[in-house]
């Protein structure tokens, strides 16, 4: 009887845990606070399980870019287009419909953003 009763526990807490995993596919747009300025460039996302492909938007043009999500943490890359440089962000996400934390273009500036589900 005791080994019934763990295991259903068991059970329950897998699910709880899956349940929070966040799924951030659709359309973002971000805001990043940058040294020169505020930019505003739009996201594309589609996650399958913890890997995350999708498309950036913005200043610099189109470029795919790839990442993961883990639990509520993201991360994604992706690399400048017309050699602008590698872009890395790492964030949280705060709900099903925002999200927030920093990027780094790779060897230049640093900055902070957050993002809107579209």
């Amino acid at each position: 009887m005791l080994s019934r009763v763990l295991r259903v526990t068991l059970a329950v807490s897998i699910l709880s845990c899956a349940a929070l995993a966040a799924d951030i596919s659709g359309a973002w747009q971000f805001t990043l606070e940058t040294p020169k300025g505020k930019g505003s460039p739009s996201f594309e996302f589609k996650q399958n399980g913890e890997e995350l492909s999708g498309t950036y938007s913005g200043k610099f043009g189109k470029a795919a870019l790839s990442g993961t999500v883990k639990g509520d943490q993201v991360e994604f890359f992706f690399d400048g287009p017309n050699a602008a440089g590698k872009f890395h962000y790492t964030g949280t996400v705060d709900g099903p419909a925002s999200m927030k934390g920093a990027y780094e273009l790779e060897g230049s500036e640093k900055g902070t953003f957050t993002a809107a589900k579209k």
